[in-house]
């Protein structure tokens, strides 16, 4: 009889991996639910702002003046260009600061030599070496 209880008992080992099996299935489904509720939330969340015809109206009044605000910037650049003092002026302060950044880094050997250890010690800074 004694053999016979051994044969329907489990091994230790059976029992330890079955409740390791059970233990990560558990693991697993809860994940999962936490993954679904996390991303309900948000779903529910924008549906529960649009829900509303006030937060609809405010969302189209705020993509109006967007929209509105972004066609008086364009127009008034388009104004400025067509000034014709402005665009001579931008024009001469573009050329002289580019011939001061030239007389400055590039004409010379030494300052070149400088400008260029300058650049490599701004990189090695940027990338932490």
């Amino acid at each position: 009889m004694r053999q016979h209880e051994e044969h329907l008992r489990p091994s230790p080992t059976a029992a330890v991996s079955q409740t390791f099996r059970i233990r990560s299935r558990s693991v697993v489904v809860k994940v999962a639910q936490d993954s679904s509720e996390s991303s309900g939330s948000i779903v529910t969340y924008v549906k529960s702002f649009f829900s509303t015809a006030e937060d609809i109206f405010a969302l189209a009044g705020i993509g109006f003046a967007t929209v509105a605000a972004l066609w008086a910037s364009v127009n008034l650049i388009e104004i400025i260009d067509k000034l014709p003092v402005l665009p001579l002026i931008f024009e001469l302060i573009g050329i002289a600061v580019a011939w001061l950044f030239i007389y400055n880094n590039l004409l010379f050997k030494s300052k070149r030599q400088e400008f260029l250890g300058n650049i490599k010690s701004t990189i090695s800074q940027i990338l932490g070496q």
